[in-house]
């Protein structure tokens, strides 16, 4: 009954997690579709200097022909030239500067030494003097944006009535205290005296009125026309095999414009969706597909296909929002970010796969798709190799600068392409690619945060795990210095086989060095830790020691849990023994008590058995080593046969069937432990 009542959990959840599956995938499909712009797309890809291959273009309708960039520039600052600035004159400021003038002359004329018979000359010069200046205008030149010049028009408003006039026919205050200075001389008049008391009198009477000179501004570019020219229906835009030279550029782009912008007015909108629909479900369920036939171990795993989802759908939503905000350039959107994240998280062919299907759909979206994707599909393929084989931080950096070089020489390629002339590319249009890589390298943060929001161990974790300095490592090491150097052996034999079979040798590695940690428990109940010939296991019962020895699996599951190893860490530590018999105290209790009956379960290891390449290569080099030491005088026969009689055990106990290992890649293994073993215990081979 319990069996059937576990079965059937089992047989209820693996129902469960299809359903959550397909839910996953439909929620990624209507969120990628609501995150993209629900706009047409312009069936025709064209670029200037290219011969069109379409079939004749005939234009279906009557539309303008929108002017070029360079056009709209020229218009723009010479509707600006035609704009003066304007200034608002003060009347007011002539009459109160006059009347100062007027009371600080009586004020200090008496002080001044002056005879007063030449006091009303001195007073009417200073007043004409001042009234022609202010009757003239006094201005302050070099107010932001106005021409770096004394010599420009402007417009000067006086009760809203506005005439033109020149900086050079105006006054400023130097110009006003220089004419001062020489009409006083003209005059034979005491200039010091007058002089003082009239330039403490210059203050602008016409005042830059920036909000009406803008507003003129803005609206002589208002009026400008975008457009130049009708392209009339049923008229050939271009035919078969012609050149596409500047004139016709402009029209294909003015059909462009004009198709989209009607198209989104008057599509259908819910067709546009419809047809989103179709595309992003064909690639998403492509992508499901490749991971049923390639990857099952991922695609059984909810978790996991809803990070890939999620990572889809955010690169997607990313280029969304940046196609509504207008920003200057796509390029500047990181793309190698996806495919850095899935292969350091997963493998090197899904991050191709996945890469391959995301810029697929951003194509649709994009101008100029057939670039876009040279561009975005080299580069992604040069993030994925360039990080192959991670084994330090540093290969990030060298990433980058690959990335960057291989987006060089695509924009190089493409520019002589489409120019034909170095002396025509425009250098700042590489500066996004360089953005886009120095942002790619955001994948390093994002890919700790979905580590721990996944619990995905990923090579930069396991690079981190084995580093013999972590905690449990040196903890060991202290402890239990015997099973540290074993632990060490293991990983050699481990990783060396591994990467002959094809499988992750750093995943291997790290699982070798911490598949024994619960010795840690007790040490000195473990052979490889016991010295001056004591061996505790002498006074304890054949099946108290061989639950000792079970134990130290059960613990080091214990032990690494505490220290938030990753499931994948732990999984070495509960497989590494499978379920076989702890045979030397098994065969000993035979041996001594053949009239008892005993539980063989006693002096078995639960479980489970390697369910890997990575966990069955761990078991048997953990077995070949610990077998090795007990060699009395190694030579090449005894190190080959023990490594033949081991792996020969293993497979007749059953605890490879499961790890994928092959028969051929058991041989390779084989040869593998026993050149290294050689090494180990210096046997010469005769040859």
């Amino acid at each position: 009954m319990a069996k059937f009542s576990i079965s059937r959990q089992r047989a209820v959840v693996r129902k469960y997690a299809v359903g959550v599956k397909f839910l996953l995938i439909l929620l990624c499909v209507l969120l990628i579709i609501l995150a993209l712009p629900k706009q047409t797309k312009f069936r025709y890809e064209f670029e200037k200097g290219r011969i069109w291959n379409q079939k004749e273009l005939i234009a279906p309708y009557n539309f303008a022909i929108l002017k070029t960039s360079a056009e709209l520039e020229k218009d723009q600052e010479a509707a600006l030239q035609n704009i003066s600035p304007v200034y608002q004159l003060n009347e007011d400021v002539q009459r109160q500067q006059v009347e100062g003038f007027v009371n600080d002359f009586n004020l200090k004329w008496a002080s001044a030494g002056l005879p007063d018979k030449v006091k009303s000359r001195y007073l009417e010069m200073g007043r004409t003097l001042l009234n022609h200046v202010y009757a003239t205008g006094l201005i302050t030149l070099g107010i932001k944006n106005q021409p770096a010049t004394d010599n420009y028009n402007v417009t000067a408003v006086n009760k809203n009535v506005a005439s033109a006039k020149n900086t050079s026919g105006l006054f400023t205050k130097e110009k006003a205290v220089t004419y001062f200075e020489q009409e006083l001389t003209l005059h034979n008049v005491d200039k010091a005296f007058m002089l003082d008391l009239l330039q403490n009198r210059l203050q602008n009477n016409l005042i830059y009125d920036d909000k009406l000179t803008s507003r003129l501004k803005r609206d002589a570019l208002d009026n400008i026309s975008t457009t130049q020219g009708m392209v009339q229906k049923d008229e050939v835009i271009i035919t078969k095999g012609s050149v596409i030279n500047d004139e016709v550029y402009q029209k294909l782009v003015s059909y462009k414009k004009y198709f989209e912008d009607s198209a989104r007015a008057n599509g259908n909108r819910w067709q546009v969706f419809f047809g989103q629909f179709l595309l992003v479900s064909l690639t998403i369920t492509l992508l499901i597909i490749f991971l049923r036939l390639f990857r099952k171990d991922i695609y059984q795993n909810n978790r996991l296909v809803g990070l890939i989802l999620l990572v889809i759908t955010a690169m997607l939503a990313t280029l969304s929002g940046a196609i509504m905000l207008q920003i200057p350039n796509l390029y500047y959107i990181p793309y190698c970010i996806v495919p850095i994240i899935i292969r350091i998280l997963f493998d090197t062919r899904l991050a191709l796969n996945i890469h391959l299907l995301v810029i697929l759909i951003a194509g649709f979206y994009v101008p100029n798709s057939f670039e876009f994707a040279f561009y975005e599909i080299t580069a992604g393929m040069v993030s994925i190799y360039s990080i192959k084989n991670l084994l330090r931080r540093g290969q990030f950096l060298t990433s980058a600068l690959i990335i960057t070089l291989n987006y060089f020489a695509a924009f190089v390629g493409i520019s002589f392409i489409r120019e034909g002339d170095i002396s025509s590319i425009e250098w700042l249009e590489f500066f996004p690619f360089v953005v886009s890589v120095m942002l790619t390298l955001l994948a390093y943060p994002l890919i700790y945060a979905f580590e721990k929001a996944f619990r995905i161990t990923s090579d930069l974790t396991l690079i981190e795990l084995t580093n013999t300095n972590a905690a449990l490592l040196r903890e060991m090491a202290f402890k239990a210095p015997g099973t540290f150097q074993h632990s060490l052996q293991v990983a050699n034999l481990a990783e060396n086989a591994i990467y002959s079979i094809g499988g992750n040798a750093l995943l291997v590695r790290a699982g070798a060095l911490y598949h024994d940690i619960g010795k840690m428990e007790n040490p000195l109940y473990f052979i490889e830790n016991q010295t001056a010939g004591f061996n505790p296991h002498d006074k304890l019962s054949y099946e108290e020691s061989a639950q000792i020895i079970i134990r130290h699996v059960r613990k080091g599951v214990e032990m690494a849990g505490r220290a938030n190893l990753p499931d994948d860490i732990i999984n070495f530590i509960r497989t590494h023994h499978g379920n076989t018999r702890v045979d030397y105290f098994y065969q000993s209790f035979l041996k001594n008590f053949p009239e008892k009956f005993i539980d063989e379960n006693i002096f078995r290891y639960p479980g489970p058995i390697p369910f890997s390449k990575e966990t069955g290569v761990l078991m048997l080099a953990d077995s070949v080593e610990a077998a090795s030491r007990s060699i009395k005088e190694p030579d090449a026969k005894s190190i080959s046969d023990l490594v033949d009689r081991i792996v020969n055990y293993k497979l007749n106990q059953n605890q490879l069937k499961d790890s994928d290992i092959t028969l051929k890649d058991l041989e390779t293994i084989k040869t593998i432990f026993k050149r290294m073993l050689m090494s180990i215990y210096h046997v010469r081979i005769d040859y």
